[in-house]
């Protein structure tokens, strides 16, 4: 019999000291498990994605230089790590299998796929050969990553002799990518009559969540082994004549809590890992302020998170109340400025030059640029790490106002629809009510003149998020969005305004992944361009 621990950590991009100790750590736990061999995630070593430190060469030296460290020193076990790797000056996304102290194999992923969402063509060679390692009498294929995509690579292992294959994965999180990464790794099993475990990683890299989830799927497509989803976790499968048991199976999330963990995974290691003390939001009294800063609370916790109500004139009484009461229930700090004496300063600063022009856009989009002002300057005096509100709904259509709302450090929903916002309140609240009943039930105001509402300037919500999802997600032309039933004036407008608000989401700042197609590096039209879609 084989024992194999599979450990889904959280590396950390670049740490490589810190991800050697990290993998000693798991490799002492798989031990205590009575471990054969220890099976990582993808570029464990290093941490992912790297972006263009994967094309210096001084990076390359210093993995190979930590790789041989993690060997001297990760003892009596078999250990299958994923790292950079640099060979005759052409550089792959490796995995090496380490016994003894010494590397005695390594593959190199032979799946570059050139719409790979980490852009690998740019950084890597693509492999070209299998590689199958014998570890205590059991023929073990090594896969990584999109090499599980392509039956050929698989077919390909199991051709050079592997029993059963390992693969190591940094997969992100994605609305129903999770069961998708499942269905192909039994397809693959099944087509090849052997089983296949995988590793994948966890935890927030920029915009990217890892959610971990790692598997192990029999022939018959039989999941025996799951691991938690956005935690770490160490799982033990053995393998004997052909088949694979393991008691660790961990219950699979709900799709709303799979969001949930996804965003304050990601608040919560971006903050982390980049050293911000806490963070600082605006708190309007709305749905999206308030579903950021519940967001940030199950983060961080309640002391490293403040909220700061900057009302105006247009502020209604039931908003401050609102915001109080939201901030008291999570116990979070809570400040008041009120931004009137600022907007009449702007005012008697401005008459001259705006002498003839009647009041419009421009004064609003003055008192949010007033709130970002002070929200920034907390940050510079505390160093805490400002938090946008905005959300993809919003962003999409330039309902922003850039050097204002859209101020800020990290923007943890802008990947996350309006109407999603909305779920999203009903399921935190379904755990432990923290957003009052009344934020949900008001309908959405900027508050920025009196009276106003979203609907103002935008189609109803419902139909807004599917115009953008089929045009921004799923590519399809303005005349096909309307033959498939969505309004023409509606369509047109949105399609109009997602174009001219190119130049403000390219200034805007990192936010968190969910959907297929996010604004953020996989984004990426031309701000300058004359292309108009066919209607």
């Amino acid at each position: 019999m084989l024992r194999l621990a599979v450990a889904q950590f959280n590396a950390v991009a670049g740490d490589l000291t810190g991800n050697v100790e990290r993998i000693i750590q798991c490799a002492a736990k798989a031990k205590a498990h009575g471990a054969d061999v220890l099976l990582t995630p993808e570029m464990a070593l290093s941490g992912y994605p790297l972006g263009d430190w994967l094309r210096r060469p001084d990076f390359y030296r210093a993995s190979a230089s930590a790789l041989a460290d993690l060997a001297a020193r990760v003892g009596d076990i078999t250990l299958i790590v994923g790292h950079p790797a640099m060979v005759e000056g052409r550089c792959y996304n490796a995995a090496s299998v380490i016994a003894n102290g010494f590397c005695t194999a390594t593959y190199y992923k032979n799946n570059l796929a050139a719409n790979d969402i980490f852009d690998v063509c740019r950084y890597f060679a693509a492999g070209a050969s299998p590689c199958v390692v014998t570890i205590k009498g059991v023929r073990c294929g090594i896969n990584i990553g999109s090499d599980i995509r392509d039956p050929g690579i698989f077919a390909a292992t199991v051709a050079a002799g592997a029993e059963l294959v390992l693969l190591l994965n940094a997969s992100p999180f994605g609305q129903g990518k999770r069961q998708a990464r499942c269905q192909t790794l039994g397809e693959r099993a099944a087509a090849n009559a052997i089983p296949v475990v995988a590793c994948n990683l966890v935890g927030g890299q920029d915009e990217w969540v890892f959610d971990g989830a790692s598997v192990a799927i029999d022939a018959a497509q039989h999941v025996r082994m799951r691991l938690p989803q956005f935690e770490e976790a160490l799982g033990v499968v053995d393998f004997a004549a052909g088949q694979i048991h393991s008691a660790n199976l961990a219950e699979e999330l709900p799709p709303l809590a799979e969001i949930w963990r996804a965003l304050v995974l990601g608040v919560r290691d971006y903050v982390g890992k980049n050293g911000f003390p806490g963070v600082i939001l605006g708190l309007s009294g709305g749905m999206d302020s308030a579903l950021v800063l519940a967001i940030a609370a199950d983060a961080l916790g309640a002391d490293k998170v403040r909220a700061v109500m900057m009302p105006s004139p247009y502020t209604a009484p039931m908003s401050l109340d609102d915001a109080r009461d939201m901030a008291r229930r999570l116990g979070v700090g809570y400040d008041e400025i009120a931004i009137e004496p600022a907007m009449r300063t702007y005012d008697a600063m401005l008459e001259p030059l705006f002498v003839g022009r009647p009041a419009d856009a421009t004064e609003e989009n003055i008192q949010a640029r007033i709130r970002g002002n002070l929200l920034m300057a907390l940050s510079n005096k505390t160093g805490a790490l400002v938090l946008t509100t905005g959300n993809k709904s919003e962003i999409a259509t330039g309902y922003c106002t850039l050097y204002g709302d859209m101020a800020g450090g990290f923007a943890d929903i802008k990947d996350v629809y309006k109407t999603l916002v909305y779920r999203l309140a009903h399921y935190r609240n379904s755990l432990s009510a923290v957003i009052p009943d009344n934020i949900i039930a008001r309908p959405p105001s900027a508050e920025l003149r009196p009276g106003q509402v979203d609907q103002d300037a935008l189609p109803p919500y419902e139909t807004l998020d599917a115009i953008v999802t089929a045009y921004a997600e799923e590519n399809r032309s303005p005349r096909e969005i309307i033959a498939a039933g969505l309004p023409e004036e509606a369509v047109r407008r949105v399609v109009r305004l997602l174009r001219l608000s190119e130049y403000k989401r390219r200034q805007g700042p990192v936010g968190i992944r969910i959907t297929p197609q996010s604004f953020g590096s996989d984004w990426r039209y031309p701000v300058s361009n004359r292309y108009r879609d066919e209607f």
